[in-house]
């Protein structure tokens, strides 16, 4: 009896696997970004990269699409300097206990790809590892390379969202 309660709790504190160090500030979000982004800044526009106050309701839904914080313990976000570029990379940690692969897709649904004013994001990639979620949207271009270098480093993930942004037919031009 003793071995199946002890089996029991281990099995219910046990973290999802990830091969990505343990996050324990805001500023190990920063970390992982700049390890993400290693070999690739010539590819990617100039960034500004972030850590967000999760007690700022308004700007965590601007960033990510979740109506707030509450769910998160730490979010940072990196975007162009210039706003005319459609880019935005979002690294969070989940608070013990929330499903990070819940709220992946949660902000894979709710996010908006053209929060910027003359442009939009082409394609959207979220994934989870462990209590990391991971969101990144923007041109294929830009997007897809940030996307598999977090999937690399961090060796297993959880279930991949991906979204292609529709952009309307325009019509004829009239002369």
């Amino acid at each position: 009896l003793i071995a199946i309660i002890g089996g029991a709790i281990f099995f219910m504190n046990r973290k999802p696997k990830t091969n990505l160090k343990p996050v324990e500030s805001a500023e190990d979000l920063l970390k992982l970004v700049n390890e993400i982004y290693a070999g690739q800044e010539e590819k990617l526009p100039k960034l500004d990269t972030k850590t967000v106050d999760i007690s700022e309701a308004d700007s965590v839904k601007y960033i990510t699409g979740l109506e707030n914080g509450n769910d998160l313990q730490y979010l940072a976000v990196s975007e162009p300097m210039m706003s005319s570029q459609a880019y935005s990379f979002i690294i969070a940690k989940v608070k013990d206990g929330v499903d990070a692969s819940n709220i992946a897709k949660t902000m894979s649904e709710k996010v908006d790809m053209r929060k910027w004013i003359c442009v939009s994001a082409e394609k959207l990639y979220a994934t989870n590892s462990g209590d990391i979620v991971c969101l990144v949207m923007s041109s294929e271009e830009w997007a897809k390379p940030v996307y598999d270098k977090f999937k690399s480093l961090a060796g297993n993930i959880g279930e991949e969202y991906t979204k292609t942004e529709e952009l309307p037919e325009l019509p004829e031009e009239k002369y």
